[in-house]
């Protein structure tokens, strides 16, 4: 069931997400068009995530944005504004999104999202250490996943080992630390996946709906529906996970599931690829061994369990699947 319309509110708007948007003209949405898209959220009851370009928006959008209820996703370079003293104001963003690495270096109150390919990971992730302490959350974004060799799982699996281990330090100083990375699925009790297509949309400058961001990037052809007539989503069962015959029979909880990364890999929106699932159950078995080293100081979350098991692709254990 649909809960979220994310708004792109122009052609330059910062990607959050796996996909990378090179666009670099100005097209801001339409002040009618935007109007428009408030009240389809409104009349089906949506949640609004607005996602930002790198330059200030005419007072008139702010205005309609400041109408309803929403979430900011900003770059980092606009995420933050000030009075002239210095104080956080209204516009701040709910969620900053970085890139190339330029990580803050003071305290942020809101969450952070950096994207980064996998080598800029293997060669900076330690950085993440002292952030850690200064934002209450940090998602890192993989953009190029769907490359990964066995050499690039080795790499990954000693960053996880480094971070788990700095985490754990943390923990036992009584400090609470967000990274999805390794503390989502610890706490996930179910999937918790990115739901395009099934729990959001998107609604992109040229008034037409998307599965998600990135589907309107690849092709603005490949649109499911505008704000005039309606959706008209095909199969849309298959954005479902209970159409999903791997994933609905996954325990890796934290995963983002990204159909557009499975339709990119294995032509199916609903099944993911070797290396989306492997990295997915690195991350489980790090959180595991994260939770098992954490209890080694004291009480933790005592009703939670992270089974070994012994596969990475869970598509390895498919003569098992419950049907």
């Amino acid at each position: 069931m649909l809960q979220y319309l994310i708004i792109l509110l122009d052609d330059t708007s910062v990607s959050y997400c796996h996909y990378d948007n090179i666009s670099t003209k100005k097209k801001l949405i339409p002040l009618e068009t935007l109007k428009l898209g408030i009240r389809f959220a409104m009349m089906e009851n949506l949640n609004i995530q607005f996602i930002y370009p790198s330059y200030e928006l005419p007072e008139r959008w702010k205005k309609e944005i400041e109408s309803i209820d929403h979430s900011k996703i900003k770059p980092m370079s606009i995420a933050f504004k000030t009075d002239g003293k210095d104080e956080l104001c209204l516009d701040m963003a709910d969620v900053a999104v970085i890139s190339n690495w330029e990580l803050p270096t003071d305290v942020v109150n809101i969450p952070l999202v950096i994207r980064t390919n996998k080598d800029s990971f293997f060669k900076h992730y330690s950085e993440l250490v002292p952030l850690l302490q200064l934002a209450p959350r940090i998602n890192v974004i993989l953009t190029d996943e769907e490359t990964f060799t066995d050499s690039d799982f080795d790499k990954y699996k000693k960053a996880l080992a480094d971070l788990s281990q700095e985490v754990e330090n943390l923990y036992t100083q009584g400090k609470i630390v967000q990274l999805n990375l390794l503390t989502d699925r610890i706490i996930l009790t179910e999937m918790n996946n990115c739901g395009a297509g099934d729990t959001n949309l998107t609604l992109a400058p040229n008034g037409k709906l998307y599965i998600c961001p990135a589907f309107y990037y690849e092709n603005a052809e490949d649109c499911v529906g505008d704000l005039e007539y309606g959706l008209n989503i095909n199969n849309k069962q298959l954005y479902r996970l209970n159409h999903a015959p791997i994933c609905r029979n996954c325990d890796a909880y934290q995963c983002k599931r990204c159909v557009w990364l499975n339709r990119m890999t294995t032509l199916e929106v609903n099944t993911p690829s070797h290396e989306q699932c492997v990295v997915a159950h690195m991350e489980r078995n790090a959180s595991r061994e994260l939770l098992e080293n954490i209890r080694k100081h004291g009480m933790f979350l005592p009703d939670r369990e992270i089974c070994e098991l012994t596969y990475l692709d869970p598509f390895e254990e498919k003569e098992k699947w419950q049907h």
